[in-house]
């Protein structure tokens, strides 16, 4: 048979071919004509198999290039972790939402500035990031609720003065047995290590994470952004840094943004304190405006702005974390994010600093608890975090060669005998229990010497959300504080005997007292209020 010849006729001779092989009344299937196979239900048209192609074909570009965002934006990011060089710290937050199952979250915020043109260049140690000319004078600490349904904003004042470790590259020394110190000097003499060692220190409040950011890369956040709208109740003309602003509503572009945060002398009161106010209201039109605009739904726009967020930042989270983080908190409302600044009054040594008031351990004390805001409600649908053990961690040590003292510092008759009763029937030795001779105070605390931190452990786990603090003046013998709301006494798990736990008889509460006054802003709030 000769060669099929194209168009009609390979057809044709086709047929011709089937007929001699099958015979003129064969019942079997006839060969299809083309136009009757691309029709066929087993052989998809033309324009479908282009279809799909084309999704295929999209998919594949959207990885290699959703590959390629993760890769730029992973490398623009400085990481670098410090846990080596804090030392002693608290115990993580002692709470875990029911819902969630996510405890709080503390992520310690640092701008950082310099006039020598170094700001955020920490290098390789951290210990020694206190480069020539590196300052922070913008410090903020982000609570995140374990239900994840509120966020609290603690702006620190730069000029306040605390107690701070003598030496930060030395892990010995500590606030307790440190130095009086102007807040924004420990950040110069040792960068983000050295204020968060301060700062848990103080508060006895665990940082889960740390971000420091460029103000250099601030500028270009705020231009991926499109600007941001900033509020001025009178006309600004700052020769120093040439911004010019008229007086009301203003959308300022990167490097007015910076000159408008920045500025100190000629807006407001001229007053560190009128400076954190304008920069919270900045950060609120700034979230406002980045909702509002649905950044998220401009791939563009929201690639811009995390580009020079990630080039600006040095941190000890990765993308992935960073993505972790972004999840658990969408479902906070703007009008549940609050900005505090934290309540502060003259220095008794120096009118132009500031010192922390009573207010403001009542805030810490919040965070610590995860509670709302002192003065304001849970949001709705929130749910009352639940204590969990003080540490998860197998407990090392056993009762049996742990000696402890008791000490009733919550006011209420019987607190210390019956800590102790609950102590002794799990193997500890009891020393002696007294009523304490200073000031009343809150939760449980225990404190421990050089050595015996994980004998300390063994201790706190009897009384869930336990603290645990280093004192090196304490010798082998831990030291219990029971104190206003001290929880009820757990059996630990390596305890000794099967005896129960006396029955509880003394609850120290606390009488009602006014609720401390603490002024916020939330992230919705008008920016001209």
């Amino acid at each position: 048979m000769s060669e099929p010849t194209h168009g009609s006729a390979e057809g044709e001779d086709a047929t011709t071919q089937a007929s001699a092989v099958t015979g003129d009344d064969a019942t079997g299937d006839q060969p299809q004509r083309r136009s009757d196979r691309h029709t066929g239900a087993d052989h998809p048209h033309p324009w479908l198999r282009r279809v799909v192609f084309g999704i295929a074909a999209f998919l594949v570009v959207l990885l290699v290039l959703g590959i390629g965002v993760y890769l730029k934006l992973t490398g623009n990011i400085n990481r670098i972790d410090i846990s080596g060089a804090l030392g002693r710290r608290p115990s993580p937050a002692a709470t875990t939402d029911a819902v969630t199952n996510l405890a709080p979250m503390n992520v310690f915020v640092m701008g950082s500035d310099t006039r020598a043109g170094q700001g955020g260049n920490f290098g390789a140690d951290i210990s020694k990031a206190g480069v020539e000319g590196a300052r922070s004078d913008t410090n903020l600490i982000v609570h995140l609720s374990a239900d994840r349904k509120s966020a609290i904003v603690v702006s620190i004042p730069r000029d306040s003065m605390t107690m701070a470790p003598r030496d930060c590259k030395n892990k010995s020394d500590t606030v307790q047995n440190g130095v009086m110190r102007q807040w924004n000097a420990n950040f110069t003499l040792g960068g983000p290590a050295c204020t968060i060692r301060t700062f848990e220190g103080l508060t006895n409040i665990y940082i889960n994470h740390y971000v420091v950011i460029d103000f250099r890369g601030f500028q270009s956040m705020v231009d991926a952004l499109g600007g941001v709208t900033v509020c001025t109740p009178q006309a600004v003309n700052d020769p120093g840094s040439g911004l010019k602003l008229p007086a009301g509503r203003t959308k300022v572009n990167g490097q007015q943004a910076l000159s408008y945060v920045r500025a100190r002398e000629t807006l407001g009161d001229g007053s560190d304190l009128s400076r954190i106010d304008r920069q919270q209201a900045f950060l609120s039109s700034m979230i406002q405006g980045a909702t509002q605009s649905s950044l998220l739904l401009r791939p563009d726009k929201l690639f811009r702005f995390l580009d020079a967020a990630t080039q600006a930042t040095t941190t000890d989270m990765g993308i992935g974390d960073m993505k972790d983080l972004a999840e658990s908190v969408r479902s906070i409302g703007i009008s549940q994010i609050r900005f505090v600044r934290l309540p502060t009054e003259p220095y008794v040594a120096d009118p132009n600093r500031v010192q922390w008031t009573a207010s403001a351990q009542t805030l810490w004390q919040a965070i610590r608890e995860d509670k709302p805001l002192p003065g304001t409600k849970a949001p709705a649908g929130s749910t009352k975090p639940t204590p969990s053990p003080t540490t998860t961690q197998p407990l090392t040590v056993s009762p049996g060669v742990i000696s402890v003292r008791v000490t009733n510092d919550s006011g209420v008759p019987g607190m210390a005998k019956q800590a102790a009763a609950a102590l002794r029937v799990q193997g500890f030795t009891v020393v002696s229990y007294l009523t304490g001779s200073g000031p009343v105070s809150h939760g449980v605390v225990v404190r421990y010497g050089p050595g015996r931190a994980e004998a300390a452990r063994t201790v706190a786990a009897v009384y869930p959300g336990a603290q645990t603090r280093e004192d090196p003046l304490l010798g082998s013998t831990i030291e219990l504080s029971m104190g206003i709301g001290s929880p009820a006494a757990v059996a630990v798990p390596n305890r000794l005997g099967t005896e129960p736990l006396p029955k509880e008889s003394v609850t120290a509460t606390q009488a009602p007292t006014p609720t401390p006054s603490i002024k916020a802003r939330a992230a919705n709030q008008d920016i001209c209020s």
